[in-house]
């Protein structure tokens, strides 16, 4: 791995962690709603460097933030680990196989319909083991995850928008 690499990973895995911690101080009306914030800096590293690095952060960010708030090896570590990769996944899948069908906007539903299908499915298995739970929470927490990850692909498409010109004058 180059020099070069590394700094950038260090760079966008040091934002992703800061997004995390400055979430968890935003009051929500769910106490396990979060906005995904972090989940802005995967999809920028997953659009300009690849899935690699965008994995890179996603393991970074989970693992460095669940030790910094004490969850880490906990259910919400589980959580967060098996939605962070499934989403990682799904949104690099859809943007190397399509990249001209999907806007910033769309991967980043993407990323949230798998990260809360994936999650809800490890709350089921490792968890609560009631599929009533489970069917009755799955409409709220898509439905939000519909509005979070509308947001944060808009602010990635933003950005990306932003950094466009430097990218083009760095290459």
């Amino acid at each position: 791995m180059q020099s070069q690499d590394r700094v950038r990973i260090a760079l966008l895995a040091g934002y992703a962690i800061g997004l995390h911690m400055l979430e968890r101080l935003i009051p929500t009306p769910i106490p396990w709603l979060r906005f995904g914030l972090a989940n802005i800096i995967t999809l920028i590293a997953i659009m300009l460097y690849g899935f690699r690095i965008g994995m890179m952060i996603t393991l970074i960010r989970v693992f460095l933030g669940s030790l910094f708030v004490g969850t880490f090896l906990g259910p919400a570590f589980a959580m967060s680990l098996g939605g962070g990769i499934v989403s990682t996944c799904a949104m690099a899948v859809v943007y190397r196989t399509l990249p001209l069908l999907f806007s910033p906007f769309g991967l980043s539903l993407i990323g949230a319909f798998f990260h809360n299908v994936t999650q809800l499915a490890l709350a089921y298995l490792l968890f609560v083991r009631r599929i009533e739970v489970i069917l009755y929470l799955s409409p709220i927490i898509l439905f939000l995850g519909i509005i979070t990850g509308g947001i944060n692909g808009l602010i990635c498409g933003f950005i990306i928008k932003r950094l466009e010109p430097e990218i083009t004058h760095i290459s």
